[in-house]
């Protein structure tokens, strides 16, 4: 693994609360450049329950930067050639051809990234604690973590990366209630025996839509489904729910979706929430990273990399600053534009895949299929402010 050669961050001592994507990401980022880290993790073992993840190539960059594309490509990321926009009965509207992006995009098994970064930190020196419930963050010269059993952590750093429940935003922003978006999420992992290949498949219904990819060298499909309901569902990943009501709500999509959905053991159901992108992100040696800054929707399949981009840029910006308080009020200041941005545009896309007016969806849908076959290019070129941003080039 690649040291980088930016500026060093040696004795620096950094505590990171949470051992998820952006976490690990940052551990790495950090111990890489010399700064003495510690994660800590709440639970007994850094695990991910089955769920896939797209990595574009903003994100695969800082992977690259950090000497990791090699062992996420190992660990059995699928390159992902295309996305296909489809209507619920299965036929193509129009096609994205991600080879023409600037660099790759990735479908990976969550477990495998984690495992990746996990091993990465270790290696770059990253010392992880689990089983270590944080109870308390005190802000300060040198902030204090208090453990569930009573024990604290000193550091000069402390840094949230503790996701939508974060103990740190409520430290530093108070308490916010975010509001029921009116969708719901289910997510599974099937068998890829329907031979799916590198392509990225969304199937755009009335009120609802599927989206497939292939993970782990494209031996299974990783399945995302939204429906739009009043209802609210809690707030959680690891919800269980009957297949059954899987398979009802999409009923009447057509034949790839309901092959797909026969092939589901077991899922998951979750409710989807809109929490305001933080006001402010660091304390004097306290700060915040990824979801438990800026938790976005999953229309743009950007949350992780949000996550790695900050990542990146918090130790740069620490690298380059003369003292922590600076180099946190930097981190935000490069950060902020970009992620409101992000959340913004995933919060847009929703409605643009749930159109329920037949003769409206039927327009919007000729509208992508010529606009597919005159300009196949537009369509990817319009997020190229997105996929074509570089955080390790400063």
């Amino acid at each position: 693994m690649g040291e980088m050669n930016e500026a060093r961050l040696d004795g620096l001592r950094a505590l990171v609360v949470g051992g998820g994507i952006g976490g690990l990401t940052l551990a790495v980022a950090l111990a890489q450049r010399g700064a003495r880290v510690k994660v800590l993790e709440q639970a007994a073992a850094i695990t991910e329950v089955g769920a896939g993840l797209q990595i574009g190539p903003n994100g695969v960059v800082v992977l690259r930067a950090l000497g990791l594309e090699e062992a996420l490509v190992a660990a059995g990321a699928v390159r992902g050639c295309a996305v296909q926009l489809c209507d619920h009965r299965g036929r193509e509207v129009t096609r994205l051809d991600l080879t023409a992006l600037d660099g790759a995009y990735y479908q990976v098994h969550r477990a495998d990234l984690i495992g990746v970064l996990e091993a990465g930190a270790r290696a770059a020196g990253a010392n992880i604690e689990l089983g270590a419930e944080v109870t308390g963050i005190a802000d300060g010269p040198a902030p204090v973590v208090t453990l569930s059993n009573g024990d604290e952590r000193r550091a000069d750093l402390v840094i949230g990366a503790d996701g939508v429940h974060s103990r740190l935003r409520a430290v530093l922003n108070g308490t916010e209630a975010p509001f029921f978006t009116g969708h719901v999420a289910w997510r599974a992992v099937i068998p890829n025996d329907l031979g799916q290949g590198p392509v990225s498949r969304v199937f755009m219904g009335p009120g609802r839509h599927v989206v497939s990819y292939p993970l782990r060298g494209e031996s299974m499909l990783n399945l995302v489904a939204v429906e739009e309901r009043r209802r609210w569902v809690a707030e959680s990943w690891s919800q269980r729910d009957e297949p059954e009501n899987l398979r009802a709500a999409f009923a009447g999509f057509g034949a790839p979706v309901r092959d797909m959905l026969a092939r589901v053991e077991t899922c998951h159901l979750w409710g989807l929430f809109r929490h305001e992108v933080a006001a402010t992100w660091h304390g004097e040696s306290v700060a915040l990273l990824g979801d438990a800054a800026h938790p976005t929707l999953p229309f743009m399949a950007q949350g992780a990399v949000m996550a790695i981009e900050d990542a990146w840029v918090l130790a740069d910006a620490l690298a380059r600053a003369d003292s922590v308080r600076a180099g946190l009020a930097a981190y935000q200041l490069r950060r902020v534009a970009r992620v409101r941005r992000v959340v913004n545009t995933a919060t847009e896309n929703a409605w643009k895949y749930h159109m329920k007016f037949p003769p409206l969806r039927l327009v919007a849908h000729n509208v992508l299929r010529l606009s597919g076959k005159l300009r196949p290019d537009m369509m990817l070129r319009q997020f190229d402010w997105l996929y074509g941003h570089d955080v390790t080039r400063g």
